[in-house]
C-alpha cells in the first residue's frame, strides 16, 4: 500500500513562498500521477496540480496558474509544489494523493486512491 507524507506547511505572510513536499513509501513513483488538492474550512476539496507520471506532464487550477509549480523527483520519490506570491484565499490543508496511471493526471479528486494526511498552510494578510 502506497503511502504519502506531506511537509512544508506553515505560517506565511501575503506574498510569501512556501514549498511543500509530498514524499512516497513505494520503491518508486515512475507509474503514479501525483495531485496536490486543498480544502479550506467551510468548502469543498479542489484540485491545485497534477503532475502525470515519468513523463511529467502537468497541469493547474486556473486560481494558482502561474504563481505554483509541480514537480517530481523520482530517485527521492518525492513530489514538490513549489507556491509564490500566496495569497490569503491560499489558506487551506493541503494534501497530495497518487493513483497508479498512464494517463494524464487530472484535477478530480475521485481519480486518485491513496491520499496524504494533510498539512496546513496559513497566509495571513
Amino acid at each position: 500500500q502506497l503511502q504519502l507524507v506531506e511537509s512544508g506547511g506553515g505560517l506565511v505572510q501575503a506574498g510569501g513562498s512556501l514549498r511543500l513536499s509530498c514524499a512516497a513509501s513505494e520503491r518508486s513513483l515512475h507509474n503514479y500521477a501525483i495531485g496536490w488538492f486543498r480544502q479550506a474550512p467551510g468548502k469543498e476539496r479542489e484540485g491545485v496540480s497534477c503532475i502525470t507520471n515519468s513523463l511529467g506532464s502537468v497541469d493547474y487550477a486556473d486560481s494558482v496558474q502561474g504563481r505554483f509549480t509541480i514537480s517530481r523527483d523520482n530517485a527521492k520519490k518525492t513530489v514538490y509544489l513549489q507556491m509564490n506570491s500566496l495569497k490569503p484565499e491560499d489558506t487551506a490543508v493541503y494534501y497530495c494523493a497518487a493513483v497508479l496511471t498512464f494517463r494524464r493526471c487530472v484535477l478530480s479528486d475521485w481519480n486518485y486512491a491513496y491520499w496524504g494526511q494533510g498539512t496546513q498552510v496559513t497566509v495571513a494578510s
